[in-house]
C-alpha cells in the first residue's frame, strides 16, 4: 500500500482505554436502567453525545447535554491504566523520523482525548480531529474528510487506521484506504480493508518517494 499520510483513530487504536470507557458507560447504563451489554456494543466508534441521543429518546437536549458532560468530566479526568497500545509510540516516532504526515482523527472531545494522548505519551500530531470539530460522526465520513483536508491531501491518498467497525466506515466512506487493528468479527465490508492486524507492531512503513509504502513487517 501506498500513502502520502495517515489518519489514526485513538482509542482502541493508538490508545488502550478499554477500562476507562467501560467503567463509565456501565455506571451510566446501571443508573439509567439500560443494558449495560446493550450500551457498550453500540458505543464503541461513536461520538458520546450521539450514544446517549440513541438511548435518551424523547429527553430534552438540555438533559442529554448535562449528561454529556458529566460523562465527558469523568473520563477527561480518569486515566488511570490508560496506555498505548503495542507499536503505537513507535510507529508514530518512525513517521516522524521520515518526515510522513499524519494526523489523529477521534469521535472523543477534545478534553478527553487531550487527556488519553498525554496519558500514553504518544508524541503529539500535528492535527488532532475531535467530535467539536464535525458535523456527524463516524460512521459518516466528515472527520476523515476534515483530517485528509488538514494533511493537505485527497483523501484517497491518506489511509485510515481503526479499529472500530463506526470508524472503518467512516474511512471508506471517505474513500480512504483502510488499515483495521483487531476489528470486531462481524465488520461488514471486510473485502475493501487493505490490510488486518492484530497489532501495529506488524507495520512496516518505509519512505518511497513523495509517498510511504506500508506493508506487513516479515518478523
Amino acid at each position: 500500500m501506498l500513502c502520502k499520510g495517515f489518519l489514526f483513530d485513538l482509542d482502541g487504536t493508538l490508545i488502550d482505554s478499554l477500562p476507562v470507557v467501560e467503567l463509565a458507560w456501565g455506571n451510566w447504563a446501571r443508573r439509567r436502567g439500560v443494558s449495560v451489554d446493550e450500551v457498550l456494543n453500540f458505543i464503541h466508534g461513536k461520538q458520546a453525545i450521539m450514544s446517549l441521543r440513541h438511548f435518551m429518546p424523547g429527553e430534552s437536549e438540555a438533559r442529554i447535554q448535562a449528561e454529556f458532560s458529566a460523562l465527558e468530566k469523568f473520563e477527561a479526568e480518569c486515566i488511570d491504566g490508560v496506555t498505548a497500545l503495542p507499536g503505537a509510540v513507535a510507529l508514530l516516532n518512525r513517521l516522524n523520523t521520515l518526515d510522513i504526515p499524519w494526523a489523529i482523527v477521534t469521535s472523543g472531545s477534545m478534553p478527553v482525548a487531550t487527556a488519553r494522548l498525554r496519558a500514553g505519551h504518544l508524541p503529539p500530531p500535528a492535527w488532532l480531529i475531535t467530535a467539536e470539530q464535525v458535523a456527524r460522526g463516524k460512521p459518516q465520513p466528515d472527520a476523515y474528510l476534515l483530517g485528509a483536508q488538514k494533511l493537505g491531501f485527497a483523501p484517497a491518498d491518506c489511509i485510515v487506521v481503526e479499529d472500530a467497525i463506526a470508524g472503518i466506515q467512516a474511512g471508506l466512506a471517505a474513500g480512504c484506504s483502510v488499515i483495521a487493528v483487531n476489528p470486531p468479527a462481524e465488520t461488514p465490508q471486510k473485502e475493501a480493508i487493505g490490510l488486518l492486524l492484530t497489532s501495529l507492531e506488524q507495520l512496516l512503513i518505509e519512505r518511497e518517494g513523495p509517498s510511504a509504502r506500508v506493508s506487513l513487517s516479515p518478523h
